[in-house]
Parts: structure tokens; sequence; C-alpha cells
């Protein structure tokens, strides 16, 4: 799954994939606006099935932090 969301995010804010880590901070380290944010999360819930509460955005910044909540939820 860190591998689909970091080539996600290399392709929306045109930037490597390679340069993406779990600890990367897609608002600060990436420079994400928040209607951005909410086009790749929509994308990613529609690949997963599953549904990323709004509460959950602010929280999910972390590459690694919004992959492991995906991971979680599809166990579910």
């Amino acid at each position: 799954m860190f591998e689909r969301v970091a080539e996600m995010l290399g392709k929306y804010l045109k930037v490597s994939p390679d340069t993406i880590t779990r600890d990367t901070d897609v608002r600060k380290d990436l420079n994400a606006d928040s209607l951005l944010i909410v086009e790749m999360l929509f994308t990613l819930e529609e690949e997963t099935g599953i549904t990323i509460p709004d509460e959950k955005v602010e929280e999910l910044t972390r590459v690694g932090a919004l992959v492991d909540f995906i991971e979680a939820e599809m166990k579910k």
C-alpha cells in the first residue's frame, strides 16, 4: 500500500515517488493543498473500498499514518 500511495502522491504533486517516505508530511514536505488531498483520498477510497472519515483527514498528514490507517481499515 505504501508504494501505491507514494505513486499517487508523485503523480498528483509531480514529484518522484522515490523521494517520499513514511515520515513525509503531505502538507509540509510536499506542499499539497487541501483540495489535492481530498482528491487523492477520494481516489484511495474508491480503489480500496474503505471510507476515510472527514475528521481523520487532519490526522493523516504523514504518509505512514495514512498507509497504516488504510491497511487497518482494509483488514476489517
